[in-house]
């Protein structure tokens, strides 16, 4: 039983001032006056006997017993939009079959937690997972294998197909742990180790290489990696550097610990996650599969994400569709 005057808005405040420092962003972001948000504030510190956050400091800051509470108000409040977003998933209950492609970068945790929802849902339904690369993806949704499926967008219209936007997946740097200290700069570690490229095929690896192309970026022909956590495994390893995006740097958990990332220091750029469908299922599946994409990335990708990664905010978010 939480105690009195500890309620879910004053948490989403809590969190909101935290991540901002500021009550006229947490009151916009939360589309809450001011007063609205400081008096939430005032009741979950009075019910906790605590304070949670510096008032007295711009932009504010938490208080030790602050930081403590936040972690456990952040897993609660996941838990409750995750809970939330299941209980309004679509209504599959009519389909006959389902061909879903998803790309590989989700195969951690997002992937599983989406197809436990479908599965709730599609009592009646002959249902096909593809999990692999975005070209892949992409050529099976050309070929009418799959009905809908989610990959990163090459930029370039498919006959009868449909994109819902999803996320901006802005492209970042990788490099070994402690490397920048020992060479004094991130351009001095890409003058020093060799570049590992993503492998041509794919379309992350066409994509890198017509960016570095277009910034005059010309780097040795040593390394071409085919498997994303085979590059994150040789840069842990100190062969290289390299140019992914949050979104494999999250799925690559295990060499957090070996590795750095840094904001790329030429020109940014990013690619779009999006959902695919084929313009006959222009109906509201697709929609509310998007729908709830959004929710389960925003939830279990872009929020620990930004967490570990706080330069990433605003880079990396979810987009309307």
């Amino acid at each position: 039983m939480l105690m009195k005057g500890v309620t879910l808005r004053g948490l989403e405040v809590f969190e909101a001032l935290a991540a901002t420092g500021s009550v006229a962003q947490a009151a916009e972001n939360l589309g809450l006056s001011q007063p609205a948000v400081s008096q939430q504030m005032r009741n979950l510190e009075t019910a906790l006997h605590a304070d949670l956050i510096d008032h007295g400091r711009r932009p504010m800051m938490l208080t030790p017993a602050g930081r403590s509470f936040l972690v456990r108000a952040q897993v609660v409040l996941s838990q409750l939009r995750l809970a939330q977003n299941e209980l309004t998933v679509m209504d599959l209950t009519h389909l006959s079959t389902l061909n879903l492609g998803m790309i590989d970068d989700f195969d951690n945790d997002l992937t599983p937690r989406l197809v436990t929802i479908l599965a709730e849902n599609l009592t009646r339904c002959r249902f096909k997972l593809i999990s692999a690369p975005s070209h892949e993806i992409s050529a099976a949704m050309q070929a009418r294998k799959l009905h809908i499926a989610v990959a990163a967008s090459s930029g370039q219209v498919m006959d009868g197909v449909i994109e819902y936007p999803l996320v901006r997946d802005p492209f970042m740097l990788v490099c070994p742990r402690g490397s920048v200290a020992e060479a004094g700069s991130l351009e001095e570690v890409m003058h020093r180790l060799p570049l590992l490229r993503h492998d041509r095929e794919q379309l992350i690896g066409r994509q890198v290489e017509a960016h570095l192309a277009r910034q005059k970026l010309v780097f040795a022909e040593r390394f071409e990696i085919g498997t994303h956590l085979s590059l994150m495994t040789l840069v842990a390893r100190g062969v290289g550097w390299g140019v992914t995006t949050p979104l494999g740097y999250m799925r690559a958990g295990r060499f957090h610990d070996e590795i750095e990332a840094h904001v790329l220091p030429f020109k940014p750029f990013s690619r779009t996650i999006s959902l695919f469908a084929h313009t006959d299922w222009a109906d509201r599946v697709p929609r509310d599969v998007a729908r709830t994409m959004r929710n389960l990335v925003q939830e279990l990708v872009i929020d620990p994400a930004q967490r570990q990664l706080p330069w990433l905010d605003g880079q990396l978010r979810v987009l309307d569709g």
